[in-house]
């Protein structure tokens, strides 16, 4: 069915490509789309536009890509455009200037059950955490990052052994359906406003997603092996955890970790030690048993499957 309303979408990486193609699916008029600057990319470092500039040419939506929102240049084109509302789905943060235009407003889809995670990487820290749950979460902007009025959420349990790409795929296909039922409420005068403040609690009880940096990548083998494993699989695939592990050589092996399981036992050597027969497990200690390794990748090469990288690599190891 065609909508009445007219939408600006803003929104840069694959979790996005989703929301919009459900807007562009369910009939809405998606007036443009405002995604990051195109990047080098590959070895020949040719420029390459995001996932969401990519399904835009091909659906002929207007593309904008301004390297500063509060350029008037970039105000003026979008004001042209007279949106009645406006959808973000992962992109940076919106000065006032650009997410007061619309009559009706700019909402967010958020990966995480606000208030809980606000921040960069809620399905990263979700993980890490070692929650049980998380979900999506559709608000309207205001001033703050991530504090405006709950408009929907949705539920959903994470495995002990989903990783954050497993999760990913899964918010990315109930974000999009969450952003189509958000925009038909608002079309249709229905939308209900819940404040967070009414949910948050104390500030104590929240708990936050920042951006991932590089030491918070690095396993630390002296943590509880459960922790352990919620950082690997909470970093997989990207960025990925590392360690460096202490070959008989005496040399330091770097590897990054995809993937892993946990054994609670009484190690029999100090953590960030290991055990291998050299063709089908690699175990790491850490504080209360061992982590098993089995997806992993040393520089320069791709990742392999414990069995297969110990047939090209165990010789480093034994």
């Amino acid at each position: 069915m065609e909508h009445r309303l007219k939408i600006v979408f803003y929104g840069t990486p694959g979790i996005a490509v989703s929301s919009l193609d459900g807007l562009v699916q369910a009939g809405y008029h998606v007036a443009a789309v405002v995604t990051a600057p195109d990047k080098p990319s590959g070895r020949g470092l040719q420029l390459k536009g995001s996932p969401v500039k990519e399904y835009a040419l091909k659906h002929n939506i207007p593309v904008l890509q301004p390297v500063k929102l509060k350029d008037e240049q970039f105000l003026n084109a979008v004001r042209s455009m007279e949106p009645d509302l406006q959808v973000i789905v992962a992109f940076r943060l919106l000065p006032k200037e650009v997410w007061s235009l619309p009559p009706l407003g700019t909402f967010n889809m958020h990966a995480s059950l606000l208030p809980q995670y606000r921040g960069a990487a809620p399905i990263n820290w979700a993980i890490i955490n070692g929650e049980i749950e998380t979900g999506v979460t559709t608000f309207f902007l205001d001033d703050n990052i991530d504090t405006g009025h709950i408009i929907f959420s949705e539920k959903t349990f994470i495995s002990p052994r989903d990783t954050a790409g497993d999760l990913h795929d899964r918010l990315m296909e109930m974000g999009a359906r969450l952003v189509v039922k958000t925009a038909d409420v608002i079309e249709n005068a229905t939308v209900r406003r819940i404040s967070q403040e009414q949910l948050t609690g104390s500030p104590e009880s929240l708990k936050h997603a920042p951006k991932i940096h590089k030491e918070d990548c690095r396993i630390d083998w002296a943590d509880e092996v459960q922790k352990i494993h919620n950082r690997i699989r909470g970093l997989s695939p990207y960025p990925g955890a590392f360690t460096e592990l202490l070959v008989p050589s005496g040399n330091m092996q770097y590897l990054k970790v995809y993937n892993a399981f946990p054994e609670i036992a009484v190690p029999s050597v100090t953590p960030g030690q290991y055990i291998t027969d050299g063709k089908s497990f690699l175990k790491v200690a850490g504080l209360n048993g061992y982590v098993f390794l089995t997806e992993i990748q040393i520089p320069g090469k791709k990742m392999l499957g414990i069995g297969d990288f110990l047939r090209g690599f165990g010789k480093v190891f034994v």
